[in-house]
């Protein structure tokens, strides 16, 4: 091994031993191999909000949740307004193609978003953390990839980043899907069209290192459960190579874990289905998202009746690349809730609203790096609809709102 010469002028001084120093030196060089892996990237987003009539919640840059009167993960009231919308930061370091392969991801979340992203804490610190997982391979079969840590979830056509949406304004069948879970997931490729990925959380509420509770008393074991299975098509499909077609089921604790037993408290279930289709128009892109959650958020459980929310969503999605730099997107979405209240010692009532939503985004390209678009969105809700199924002179909604966006995003 070779010395520089001040180490070798110390070591004749007696300070320092030649074989310490070798291995500070092997330690070092360790550390500089991990580290010249690591990459990091990330994005600033920031917007304007114009909500040119509004309807109450439902100029929500998230979209409004039915039946659970609050707002989407990563939409804080942003009406009327310019807004910094989030800062994220991500640190990783990739696995490579080894047997037994491992590396890291980490993002962070700094600003309003970091809030809605965790819509059921309290507390407000700008600061969230969005993903945090050990990423290993073992060598079964083709390999089977694990996320151990906390991992965004598995099913969804859009996700919380919006550069990475057609939109950016959310969907409904967004805001009614889990986010993030703390477990273990397994992804497992089959061949070259087929994969799946089963994994095992504690809940489906988005509460880091939640546990499920039962009346305020957190219960032994009461796990999620998740599985995924996905297709791409092949080359034989022609213009529609590389299509994906998507499937999953969520099932688990989605109540608030909060103490006390008029909060909700129990199970859910969400059911999600997508598919994205290259068309023989190559300039032209199609999507479709389903989503179905049974017992939104497990059911609230009040002190004189119980309720509990059934939502369903269905977007279609159209992407149309009329240049280089300039993409139009379109994303049609209808949902329908239900609402079931049964009154303790007797008698039982129900309710639902449908809602429909139409969304147009110009994405242009004019500096690298950046994600420039404007956006305008309108939605109509039932005129009978309130967010915990009471009449309208409790908790009106207005039927039409039509709100204005404008986004502009660096990733770096």
């Amino acid at each position: 091994m070779k010395f520089n010469k001040w180490t070798i002028g110390l070591a004749a001084v007696g300070v320092v031993s030649l074989a310490s120093a070798a291995r500070a030196d092997e330690r070092m060089s360790q550390v500089q191999t991990a580290l010249s892996n690591t990459t990091i990237s990330g994005y600033v987003s920031s917007s304007f909000n114009w909500a040119i009539s509004p309807g109450d919640y439902q100029h929500s840059p998230a979209g409004f949740i039915p039946y659970q009167g609050t707002y989407a993960r990563g939409s804080a009231a942003k009406e009327n307004g310019f807004n910094l919308d989030v800062v994220k930061l991500s640190i990783a370091k990739p696995q490579d193609e080894s047997q037994y392969a491992s590396g890291y991801q980490i993002d962070l979340l700094f600003g309003p978003d970091a809030y809605g992203y965790d819509r059921l804490t309290d507390t407000y610190d700008g600061f969230a953390i969005q993903q945090a997982y050990i990423a290993l391979r073992t060598p079964i079969g083709n390999g089977i990839d694990w996320k151990v840590g906390v991992f965004n979830s598995p099913i969804g056509y859009e996700s919380f980043d919006a550069g990475n949406d057609p939109n950016y304004t959310r969907s409904w069948g967004y805001a009614i899907e889990p986010t993030t879970f703390t477990g273990v997931l397994g992804t497992y490729k089959i061949n070259d069209q087929w994969a799946v990925s089963a994994g095992i959380a504690n809940t489906a509420n988005g509460i880091m290192n939640g546990r499920a509770g039962d009346n305020g008393f957190h219960k032994d074991w009461n796990k999620t459960l998740m599985a995924t299975l996905s297709y791409t098509a092949p080359a034989s499909w022609g213009s529609m190579a590389g299509s994906t077609l998507d499937a999953g089921v969520i099932y688990g604790f989605g109540g608030t874990d909060r103490f006390f037993p008029y909060h909700a408290n129990g199970n859910q279930v969400n059911y999600y289905g997508g598919a994205t289709l290259n068309t023989a128009w190559k300039p032209l892109k199609l999507g479709v998202a389903l989503d179905y959650v049974h017992n939104l958020n497990g059911g609230e459980n009040f002190t004189t009746y119980y309720t509990e929310a059934d939502v369903f969503a269905a977007g279609v999605y159209g992407t149309y690349k009329a240049t280089d730099k300039l993409n139009l997107n379109a994303r049609v979405e209808y949902v329908k809730g239900e609402l079931n209240t049964e009154v303790h010692g007797g008698g039982s009532s129900s309710s639902t609203v449908d809602g429909l939503s139409v969304t147009g985004t110009v994405d242009y390209a004019m500096w690298a790096n950046v994600i420039s678009r404007l956006e305008l969105r309108w939605d109509h809700l039932g005129k009978n609809f309130s967010p915990l199924g009471f009449n309208d002179e409790i908790s009106p909604l207005k039927e039409d709102s039509v709100g204005f966006y404008a986004n502009i995003i660096y990733k770096f």
